[in-house]
């Protein structure tokens, strides 16, 4: 590695070692399930990470759970405030319920209603503001700087990227011998704490982003070397689509670390949802698929090889699963 890539991992290694002092009493340690099927593919051992079990059913919950507990007192006592409508939002609303806290969550004007009555559940606030992640995210911010309240991101923030890193961690007990991770990306802090651990940990694992064609702006962003501001199409993987914030960290570190994206059609990404469900029993969101897909479309690179592909979270909405059988 580099220089610039072995200060980059190290700089997410300490956070995350932070994270796991900070959250594992909170959280569950996920399963690896080791796949049969797709170890057949590639004659190797490929093994499933299950974040889709976490708590709030995603691998939010770890970031959102570290920045939560790295607040001092009056930080807390202002009131907080983010922005999402998928599964930070969710594990966002989570924390302000289990610690008794007051907290808004703002959401693009196009959240789907159920999304809304579920938030609502927890006793949190709700705003809406623009047609896309990103207007909401700004908004958040600027809101929460006017107000004087606290604020969590989704992904752009260090104790958010250490958070999740704390499934490397997990990794490194799970399955010593890994040569491979595969990971769904949407704004990048998922693969940018596991990337910055394991890479600390060992430079030859190979970590690679998935993201579907329809919306791959991490990808296209680290091909143009600059941050871009495209539109995204419908897709079956929502939990990963959107724009990225400006300036945000996580891109220079997926830019260092991540070796590799393999990018997915929604044909592709059906098929992997129903070969989860059909031969693992598993229900998880379009995202969460991604690893799978990209495994089973470029199955050869990965022959003999030990593979995990994480399975980043588990909400979809009954009308999905109705299209996708």
């Amino acid at each position: 590695m580099s220089k610039k890539q072995q200060s980059l991992a190290e700089e997410v290694k300490r956070e995350t070692l932070k994270a796991e002092e900070r959250i594992r009493v909170y959280i569950r340690e996920t399963p690896m399930e080791h796949s049969l099927i797709l170890s057949q593919l590639a004659e190797g051992n490929v093994y499933l990470k299950l974040e889709n079990m976490q708590l709030t059913g995603s691998f939010k919950l770890r970031g959102a759970l570290n920045k939560l507990l790295s607040f001092s007192k009056e930080e807390l006592e202002r009131g907080l405030m983010t922005a999402s409508s998928g599964n930070h939002g969710a594990a966002f609303a989570w924390l302000m319920k289990k610690f008794d806290l007051k907290g808004t969550i703002i959401l693009p004007e196009t959240t789907a209603p159920t999304k809304i009555e579920t938030l609502l559940l927890y006793g949190v606030e709700i705003k809406q503001f623009g047609d896309d992640c990103i207007k909401a995210e700004r908004f958040g911010r600027q809101t929460a700087q006017t107000q004087g309240l606290t604020y969590i991101p989704p992904y752009n923030d260090p104790q958010i990227i250490g958070g999740q890193g704390t499934i490397g961690i997990e990794l490194t007990r799970q399955a010593p011998d890994i040569d491979c991770v595969v990971v769904p990306v949407g704004g990048g802090g998922l693969i940018a704490g596991i990337a910055g651990y394991l890479k600390s940990e060992n430079k030859n694992i190979e970590i690679i982003g998935c993201q579907p064609e329809n919306s791959a702006v991490m990808y296209e962003s680290i091909k143009a070397g600059r941050i871009l501001d495209l539109e995204s199409k419908p897709t079956i993987s929502d939990g990963s689509a959107g724009g990225i914030e400006e300036n945000t960290i996580t891109f220079p570190i997926c830019q260092e670390l991540v070796d590799d994206f393999i990018l997915l059609t929604e044909d592709e990404i059906i098929s992997a949802l129903k070969l989860i469900l059909e031969k693992h029993y598993l229900l998880v969101e379009g995202a969460a698929a991604l690893s799978v897909a990209a495994f089973i479309k470029q199955k050869n690179r990965f022959e003999g090889k030990n593979v995990v592909l994480i399975l980043s979270g588990s909400k979809i909405s009954l009308n999905t699963l109705r299209h996708i059988l």
